[in-house]
C-alpha cells in the first residue's frame, strides 16, 4: 500500500481520501440548508474534518487584480484585507491553478488552493494545517474538497448577492450590470478546445460582449461590438446576444443565425443602431473553422506562437443595417482548416485601437506578441488573457475610453490526439 509519512508514522493515503470525502459530505449537507452568506461557516466547519483551521474563501474581483475574502457568516461588514493576485502566494495559486504552501501562523503551514469550476477560476481557499501531516506534504489531496466548494460557490450564487458583492471593488454602472449578467463563464476547456475571454472596463463596460457554447464535436462562439455607449448600447448588445443564442440553440446555420440577429436588431432599432460581430463554428473533430463577419475585425490565426494571417472574408454590413439599407445578399462564409494547437484571437476595436497618453496605439503586433509570450511561458489561457487585458489597461494609464473585449480559442486536435 502507498503511504505517506506523518511525524515519522506511516499513514495510508486511503485514510486521507476518507477524510476528504467526509469533509465534502459535511460541506454539501450544510450548504443545502443554509443561505449563501452562511457558506463561510460551512467551509470552516468542514475544514475541521481535515484537521485544518483558518479556512477563508477568497474570491477574485471583477478585474482579477485582488482576491477578496468572504466576510464571516451573517456579517454585513467586509472581511479581511484583499490579497494581490500579482504579489502574494494566494495569487500564485490563482494564476497557476496549482496549490501553493508557505509559512502560516505559529508553527502551522499555510495552504492556498485554487477554486475552479471546471476551468473557470473563482478564487482561492486559504487554510492552515499542522506541519508534517499528509495534507501539508501533499496539498493536492485537497483538490476534491476545493472542487466541491467551487461548485457550491457557483450554485449558491444563484440564490443571493452575498457571494457577488465582495467581487466588486466599486459600484457597476447599470449598463455594466446588464453586461456581466449576460456573459458566460470567462473560461472553458476540455480535450478538444479551450476558450478564454476578457472584457474591460469592468465597471463601466456597455457595448461589447462575447458568447460561446461547446458540445461534442462543435464549438460555437461570437464576439460583438454595439455602437455607442451607456444603457442603450447595453440594451442593443443584450438583444444581439439573445438573438444569437436563440438561433444557435435551435440549430440554425451561421447564415441563418446572422439573419436572425439582423431581423431582431432591425425590428427593434430600424437602422438607428447596429452592432459589428463575428459568428464562428469550429468542428472540434476535424478542426474545420467556418465564420461570418458583420463589419468586424478579422480573427487572427496563430500557429506555434506566430501570426499566420488574418482570416478575412467579405463582410456583411454591421448587424441591423443590412435589411434597412437593402443589403440582402447571402452572407459569405469563410472557411479555414486548423492544425492541432492553432490559436484564434477575436477582439473588438477597443483592444488594438487603444491609445497611450502619448497617442501610441496598442496595436495588433503587441497583442499577438503578448499572447504568444505568455502561452510560451506555460501560463494557462485564462491567465494569459488576464495579463493581456491588464497590459491593455496599463497602456492607457488606466483610462480605458472604449470597451475592449478579447476572446482566445485554441483547438487541441481531433479526439484521441496527443
Amino acid at each position: 500500500m502507498i503511504v505517506v509519512m506523518t511525524s515519522g508514522t506511516p499513514r495510508p493515503l486511503d485514510a486521507v481520501a476518507d477524510q476528504v470525502r467526509r469533509a465534502v459530505d459535511r460541506l454539501l449537507a450544510a450548504a443545502d440548508t443554509q443561505a449563501p452568506d452562511e457558506l463561510p461557516r460551512a467551509v470552516a466547519d468542514a475544514a475541521g474534518e481535515l484537521g485544518a483551521a483558518d479556512a477563508v474563501v477568497h474570491l477574485a474581483d471583477l478585474q482579477q487584480r485582488q482576491l477578496v475574502p468572504l466576510p464571516p457568516a451573517g456579517s454585513q461588514e467586509p472581511g479581511a484585507a484583499p490579497l494581490g493576485v500579482d504579489s502574494t502566494l494566494a495569487g500564485r495559486a490563482f494564476q497557476t491553478l496549482q496549490p501553493v504552501s508557505g509559512a502560516g501562523p505559529g508553527e502551522r503551514v499555510q495552504l492556498w488552493l485554487p477554486l475552479l469550476d471546471g476551468s473557470e477560476r473563482l478564487g482561492v481557499l486559504g487554510l492552515t494545517v499542522q506541519p508534517g501531516t499528509a495534507l501539508a506534504d501533499e496539498p493536492a489531496g485537497l483538490r476534491a474538497f476545493a472542487s466541491a466548494l467551487a461548485h457550491l460557490l457557483v450554485t449558491r450564487n444563484l440564490y443571493g448577492d452575498a457571494l457577488l458583492r465582495p467581487r466588486r471593488s466599486r459600484p457597476l454602472t447599470l449598463a455594466a450590470e446588464i453586461q456581466w449578467s449576460l456573459l458566460p463563464p470567462l473560461t472553458f476547456s476540455d480535450r478538444s478546445v479551450t476558450v478564454a475571454g476578457g472584457m474591460e472596463p469592468a465597471y463601466e463596460v456597455a457595448g461589447d460582449s462575447f458568447d460561446y457554447a461547446v458540445e461534442r464535436g462543435a464549438a460555437r462562439f461570437g464576439v460583438f461590438d454595439a455602437m455607442g455607449h451607456g444603457i442603450v448600447s447595453a440594451q442593443l448588445i443584450n438583444l444581439v446576444v439573445a438573438a444569437y443564442r436563440n438561433a444557435r440553440r435551435t440549430g440554425r446555420t451561421l447564415r441563418e443565425t446572422a439573419d436572425g440577429i439582423e431581423e431582431a436588431v432591425d425590428l427593434a432599432f430600424r437602422v438607428e443602431s447596429f452592432a459589428t460581430g463575428l459568428l464562428c463554428h469550429l468542428d472540434t473533430d476535424t478542426g474545420r473553422l467556418s465564420w461570418i463577419s458583420a463589419g468586424h475585425h478579422a480573427p487572427l490565426l496563430l500557429r506555434a506562437g506566430r501570426l499566420v494571417r488574418e482570416l478575412a472574408v467579405e463582410p456583411l454590413l454591421p448587424l441591423g443595417l443590412n435589411r434597412g439599407l437593402d443589403h440582402t445578399a447571402e452572407a459569405p462564409v469563410g472557411t479555414e482548416q486548423l492544425e492541432p494547437g492553432d490559436l484564434l484571437l477575436l477582439y473588438t476595436d477597443g483592444v488594438t485601437e487603444a491609445r497611450s497618453p502619448a497617442g501610441e496605439f496598442f496595436g495588433r503586433d503587441r497583442l499577438v506578441d503578448l499572447v504568444s509570450r505568455h502561452l510560451a511561458a506555460g501560463l494557462p489561457a485564462a491567465e494569459t488573457v488576464r495579463r493581456v487585458v491588464h497590459a491593455l489597461i496599463d497602456h492607457q494609464a488606466g483610462d480605458v475610453v472604449d470597451d475592449a473585449t478579447l476572446l482566445l480559442v485554441q483547438w487541441h486536435g481531433p479526439p484521441g490526439a496527443t
